[in-house]
């Protein structure tokens, strides 16, 4: 590495999110644990991190490095960037005419059923061109980025047929060319069931296995394949169909589950050893038991159930379980319009009761898992990616997820360099 690309940030009030680059997860009481770092420094070589300490400890032949970067975070903080584990980022419009069907008091499920919600964002995905559809994205991509979003994963699942499942993803595949953002990609072919399938869901299911899922391999198009496996959605033998073609094909299984029901969803994410379950407003001692002996992430997306005035997931009962948790936006059209993890973590304080430790592991470290990330991203560990962000002058790490209104961030750093303005 050329020492013309190290940067050294000093004088750091906390230095938050370190541990020793081992580490994939936090789980159970585990993820009460936050290493920090007061008055520190971080070094960075190229896009990785390559040392960090105490500012006492600081090698002062350091500063002797020919073109070397200083930037003093004095009553500044450093935080690894968020890694957002559930998104839907790419769309063609919003629905803030159903947010109105919302407020007047009709639920998800009677909006779906007049052929709204996914299927009115799939009739609007058609009509727009894949070169509008990733500016739009770009727009969301870039607001996340300066909310401290590093890493993110972007699902289909607004074309519903099979052109229009690969127009998405080829959209996704641009993106991770034009953003600076690590971007996971994600087939979601099972979002919902098209209208002209009504009758005949078994058909549609066919349609997924037999011609969506080799087109999408055939082309690389997706790292994972979701199902929502749900009631009014997909049964637990479709989803079981789905994945296994799926698996099949390469692609790791993640799941939308229990969000409307106790729908077995999460023990056949269990079973196929899905990356993680989503949603999760349903879970009993039976899905807590499954998740207990398996790898699978349990992920939580508050502005899901926050927008929609969702029964809340019993967070508490399964972090004291052993079980770990992750925190994700769910940024869509429906049903979450935002993809601001700083509100995601401050909605995990103060929705699920997680203290400011277990959130802040929630959005970053858990949220890498939950992506098959957790190797290079999540947290402050020599050999990971220099994804951070610097913060505002805040008093303490608890301020973080309790100004839950502010934008606390002052910088962000992806890949080592940082990135501009807004």
């Amino acid at each position: 590495m050329q020492h013309s690309a190290k940067l050294l940030v000093i004088n750091i009030k906390t230095l938050a999110g370190v541990d020793d680059g081992t580490l994939l997860m936090r789980a159970g009481k585990q993820q009460n644990i936050l290493g920090r770092i007061d008055d520190a420094y971080l070094l960075i070589s190229g896009s990785l991190i390559e040392a960090f300490g105490e500012m006492r400890d600081l090698d002062k032949t350091l500063y002797d490095i020919p073109g070397l970067k200083v930037i003093d975070a004095r009553g500044r903080m450093i935080f690894p960037s968020f890694c957002d584990s559930h998104t839907h980022l790419v769309y063609a419009g919003s629905r803030e005419i159903e947010y109105v069907d919302k407020i007047k008091g009709l639920s998800y499920e009677e909006i779906a059923r007049r052929g709204g919600g996914i299927l009115n964002s799939a009739r609007l995905l058609a009509e727009t061109s894949e070169e509008i559809l990733i500016e739009s994205a770009l727009e969301r991509l870039n607001e996340i980025t300066f909310l401290g979003t590093g890493a993110v994963e972007i699902k289909s699942g607004y074309g519903l047929d099979t052109e229009n499942e690969l127009k998405m993803l080829r959209v996704i595949q641009r993106l991770r060319q034009l953003s600076p953002l690590t971007i996971k990609s994600t087939f979601l072919g099972a979002h919902a069931v098209p209208a002209e399938y009504k009758n005949n869901q078994g058909a549609y299911v066919d349609l997924i296995i037999n011609e969506m899922i080799p087109r999408v391999a055939a082309d690389n198009l997706a790292d994972f394949i979701d199902v929502f496996c749900d009631r009014g959605f997909f049964t637990t033998d479709e989803t079981e169909r789905i994945l296994m073609a799926g698996i099949k094909y390469g692609l790791k299984p993640k799941i939308h589950a229990n969000e409307l029901d106790y729908s077995g969803g999460i023990q056949v994410g269990v079973k196929y050893d899905a990356l993680s379950v989503d949603h999760l407003e349903f879970t009993g001692d039976e899905e807590i038991e499954a998740l207990l002996g398996s790898e699978t992430m349990p992920t939580l997306l508050p502005g899901a159930a926050f927008f929609l005035n969702m029964v809340l997931a019993p967070a508490r009962k399964m972090i004291d379980a052993g079980l770990p948790l992750a925190l994700a936006s769910d940024f869509n059209p429906g049903s979450s319009p935002s993809g601001n993890m700083q509100l995601i973590l401050s909605m995990g304080s103060i929705m699920f009761r997680l203290t400011p430790e277990e959130a802040i592991n929630a959005c970053t470290i858990n949220g890498a898992y939950a992506m098959g990330l957790s190797d290079q991203y999540g947290s402050i560990a020599a050999g990971k990616k220099a994804n951070f962000f610097i913060t505002k002058p805040i008093p303490s790490i608890e301020y973080m997820p309790y100004a839950f209104g502010s934008n606390k961030i002052d910088s962000v750093f992806l890949n080592g360099q940082q990135i501009g303005t807004p």
